[in-house]
């Protein structure tokens, strides 16, 4: 009888032990510190002007913006989407000292109300990488401070704009070999997972990689962290017409973290790219070696809001649907979903696996005791080996007690 050998590799808190992610927006002091950047100058309200350089032309324009989902505008009254789009402009064209727009002082906004605009501005647009901040200056009346004539925006940027164009032509360039794989006749969850998987595979998750919270750390170094592998997600799917929005929070550890929200044929889910990636993965496993482990785990791929937060918490003021459909969720689509221990089903899910060439098979419980079952059968009576092909090969797995996800990938020990 062939020996079998059945290795845990279970993680220490599978994921959430893991370094998060540094410097979030919402986290920083430094570049996002517009507030901090103030001035106030008393005085009559100047216009913008445009000034030649030293051969007396006119300095050149710049156009980085591209069209997004506009998730974050559509919650803003009609006079901050004024700001907004004055932002949009201004940013997407490498502009400082430009006036915003008095439509809106008229409305009621004043300098209180640009930090949340500008995030908007910044959350709705990946491909405005280069941007680290804002500044203003407020123009208010001699002698009397609560009358606002004009306020002048400049952006603040991490590379000059010529740089800046050279990489956003390497990302147009990365992005576009990324989406010339996708099937023509992929319906939008199969886009989701499409760029899910392939951002994964060609990133690895590093905390001291260069420009790691901005695309150009995923499209052409291809090593990030979190809002790095959010955005490009963003960016992605947003080309590819699926509704895709950037959300901050933190993690259980406390930790900032930033995912996504989609919609999927009407219907909102979360995305954690990040937390797919087994490189984010601390190599704490047990007796296996972790490296060997399967390159994407499925559990934050299309999940509800109960699923979310039992290891997310968005940050609060963003304006979030209840996500609540799973038709859409990686485990549902795929059949290996369990509500029982359904042996014809498991044996299935492994069929198609091979069918796929695929090595690793991933599996999730609908509750606590049809996942205390299924351990039961598949690791403690060892019955994963009845679902192999010739029923004694060597298997790895991993448990995700918290999502209650088993995953099983064959060894060559």
């Amino acid at each position: 009888m062939k020996k079998r050998k059945l290795t845990a590799a279970l993680l220490a808190a599978f994921c959430l032990t893991a370094a998060g992610c540094a410097g979030l927006p919402a986290e920083r002091t430094e570049p996002f510190d517009g507030a901090g950047q103030k001035q106030e100058v008393s005085g009559a309200a100047s216009g913008t002007e445009k000034f030649p350089e030293e051969d007396g032309s006119l300095s050149e324009t710049y156009d980085f913006l591209e069209e997004g989902s506009g998730y974050a505008l559509k919650f803003l009254t009609d006079a901050e989407k004024v700001w907004y789009r004055d932002m949009e402009r201004i940013l997407g064209g490498f502009g400082t000292e430009e006036n915003l727009s008095e439509e809106a002082l008229e409305a009621g906004l004043d300098e209180e109300d640009l930090d949340r605009i500008f995030q908007c501005v910044m959350n709705d647009h990946p491909e405005l990488f280069y941007v680290e901040g804002y500044s203003y200056t407020k123009y208010t009346k001699s002698g009397q401070d609560d009358a606002i004539l004009s306020v002048e925006f400049s952006g603040r940027y991490s590379v000059d704009p010529e740089t800046a164009a050279r990489r956003a032509e390497e990302i147009r360039g990365a992005a576009g070999e990324i989406l010339a794989g996708i099937d023509a006749g992929a319906d939008q969850y199969e886009k989701v997972k499409y760029v899910y998987d392939t951002l994964i595979r060609r990133t690895d998750y590093a905390l001291e990689a260069e420009d790691n919270q901005n695309i150009y750390s995923v499209f052409v170094n291809r090593r990030s962290v979190c809002q790095g592998y959010a955005k490009a997600t963003q960016y992605l799917l947003n080309r590819l017409g699926v509704e895709c929005a950037l959300v901050l929070g933190t993690v259980q550890t406390g930790e900032g973290h930033a995912w996504n929200l989609v919609n999927v044929d009407g219907s909102y889910y979360y995305v954690d790219t990040t937390w797919g990636d087994a490189s984010y993965r601390k190599e704490e496993s047990e007796g296996a070696d972790a490296g060997a482990m399967p390159e994407i785990n499925y559990d934050y791929l299309n999940v509800t809001t109960d699923e979310l937060l039992r290891t997310h918490t968005p940050q609060e003021g963003q304006q979030l649907p209840l996500c609540t459909d799973t038709a859409a969720n990686y485990y549902v689509r795929e059949g290996a979903l369990f509500t029982d221990y359904d042996t014809a089903q498991m044996e299935a899910l492994f069929e198609k696996a091979l069918a796929q060439g695929r090595e690793d098979v991933t599996i999730k419980c609908a509750d606590g005791e049809c996942y205390r079952e299924i351990c039961d059968a598949l690791i403690e009576g060892q019955e994963i080996f009845d679902y192999l092909p010739d029923g004694g090969e060597s298997v790895a797995y991993t448990r995700n007690d918290e999502q209650r996800s088993l995953t099983f990938w064959v060894t060559n020990e």
